[in-house]
């Protein structure tokens, strides 16, 4: 993936989350104590057991789950992040930490053939001076950006110079006001949205399966956190397919509910399987729901 686009990796979960979801299921139905239960929850019970859920809304075994992830975006995306309440987040310090900004201007020392070693906050300013009076050109410029920032899709199309110029004169003046004096906490101000930031960010399967994931894998989520939903679902299908097949946004979550049997996301992608919502929470008619999810897809 380029390095100007947000990212997410799962680091870490719960093992063998669908069995003991399906369990956790049964459980409220059965006299069987817990581990009689899930002893017997091999892989078609599961399945049996997860489609129910989906089918039923049945929510509350899906919290007996977490899920952990790396997320690297901007701080546009991670105000959008930290809106799921029922979510956990720690966020690298950008009052103690500029490293991204560092990168950003070591690599402008090696296009201006400067000794970045020892560098302090005036060289970094002459260097970034320097380097814009020089009038890079575009791939230029976003091979500099991309080591602190993220950059829109739409500016890259374009090729739109003057954006990816405002973000380093953004650096120059926050530099230049740490040259002055100004501390940390205070030159950050100048600073524009798109500087990245770091979060590990935890979720249980009901904030993912019927919160989350529906918001913000929509086409009509805004880019960067429908980029970040996508990944996410991706990784979660790589670890429980079972659970997750049939997450997806928000017009599956509910046509789902709505059907004797529930369709996954790949079936409704590949048109094998039809909603029969006459249309979905965003008003887009039943014919227009395949053509929307596939756009949502495209970042």
């Amino acid at each position: 993936m380029e390095k100007y686009l947000p990212r997410a990796l799962l680091v870490a979960h719960l093992p063998d989350t669908s069995r003991i979801i399906a369990s956790a299921s049964k459980l409220t139905l059965s006299p069987r104590d817990f581990t009689s239960i899930t002893g017997d929850m091999d892989y078609v019970k599961t399945e049996e057991w997860i489609r129910e859920l989906v089918k039923r809304g049945h929510g509350s075994p899906l919290e007996h789950s977490i899920f952990i992830f790396e997320v690297i975006c901007s701080r546009v995306c991670s105000h959008q992040l930290v809106r799921h309440r029922h979510a956990s987040f720690s966020q690298l310090s950008q009052r103690y930490s500029d490293k991204y900004l560092r990168n950003m201007v070591t690599k402008i020392f090696e296009h201006t053939g400067r000794n970045s070693r020892e560098a302090g906050f005036r060289e970094y300013v002459e260097a970034i001076e320097g380097f814009l009076d020089a009038d890079p050109g575009f791939t230029e410029l976003l091979e500099v950006v991309a080591e602190a920032f993220i950059i829109p899709p739409s500016t890259v199309r374009l090729k739109d110079k003057e954006s990816l110029r405002a973000i380093i004169q953004g650096v120059k003046s926050y530099y230049k006001a740490l040259l002055n004096g100004i501390p940390y906490e205070d030159a950050r101000y100048l600073l524009p949205q798109a500087v990245k930031t770091r979060l590990l960010v935890s979720m249980n399967a009901r904030e993912l399966i019927e919160v989350f994931i529906p918001l913000r894998t929509c086409a009509r989520a805004q880019w960067e956190i429908r980029s970040i939903a996508w990944q996410i679902l991706g990784e979660l299908n790589k670890v429980e397919p079972l659970l997750f097949k049939y997450a997806g946004p928000r017009c599956i979550l509910q046509d789902n509910r709505s059907r004797s049997k529930p369709c996954t996301l790949k079936d409704y992608l590949e048109g094998t399987c039809t909603p029969i919502l006459e249309r979905c929470p965003e008003l887009v008619p039943r014919e227009k729901i395949r053509e929307c999810i596939s756009t949502a897809l495209i970042i």
